[in-house]
């Protein structure tokens, strides 16, 4: 769940960000501002993660603005110039939207910030791991200590995990998703919705299929369309 701040000094373009953020599960609007002052304001009483800023306003712009942040939260801004999206991204901005602004353009925002979101957080959870070659699970009644290096590969199977190490697997109660955000970023890599896989245990690519050993015998795993263009992107800086 995003925290999401919304800065305009447009009365529909308000409404129309607010009616888009209740329609959006994953984002909570906590304060709708009109101007720069008011949004500082808000910046320093509450913990924001998402800010949809105008930069066309009166007294000080959205660009001017966020050079005041020392730790501005994730940008998105909003205006109806073409010209100053350059200036938008020089600033680190997220997205840059042109209105009017439809429910699929607000969307399509949203979306990244949500991976950035789950980018950050992994990242955190590795630094806070460093260190930890392990982790535990809950399995057969009691905490199972399960090493990185033993894990070739996880499957989701319903409401539950199976993880496939070198010898034997062990199965857990919790969803791919909570697992995955155990896992050191970079080390293992989300290949499918059912699959997890060790990046050192790939031996191979082919098509839409990623091979590993299993028990000294080739496994095939499936590769998700969603979830290739990432993979690849990881390949390619370990390929010669």
């Amino acid at each position: 769940m995003l925290n999401v701040l919304i800065v305009d000094d447009e009365p529909l373009a308000l409404d129309v960000l607010e009616t888009y953020i209740s329609q959006m599960p994953d984002l909570r609007l906590i304060q709708r501002c009109t101007n720069a002052l008011e949004a500082n304001d808000a910046l320093k009483n509450h913990q924001i993660d998402l800010m949809f800023l105008d930069i066309q306003m009166p007294q000080l712009t959205g660009i001017d603005f966020v050079k005041t942040l020392t730790k501005p939260p994730m940008i998105v801004f909003t205006t109806a110039y073409p010209n100053y999206a350059i200036q938008g991204f020089d600033l680190n901005a997220l997205d840059y939207m042109l209105k009017p602004i439809s429910l699929e353009r607000f969307m399509k925002a949203v979306n990244k910030a949500l991976e950035q979101a789950e980018l950050l957080q992994r990242e955190n959870n590795t630094a806070a791991s460093d260190g930890m070659d392990f982790f535990f699970v809950k399995a057969d009644k009691k905490l199972v200590k399960v090493n990185f290096e033993d894990i070739i590969y996880i499957e989701g199977l319903k409401d539950y995990v199976i993880i496939r190490l070198h010898q034997g697997r062990v199965i857990t109660l919790q969803t791919m998703k909570s697992l995955e955000d155990k896992l050191p970023f970079g080390r293992f890599k989300r290949i499918h919705r059912s699959y997890i896989v060790a990046m050192d245990k790939i031996t191979a690519i082919e098509g839409n299929m990623v091979e590993v050993l299993e028990k000294d015998k080739p496994k095939l795993l499936p590769i998700g369309k969603n979830y290739r263009d990432e993979l690849l992107v990881l390949i390619e800086k370990n390929r010669l």
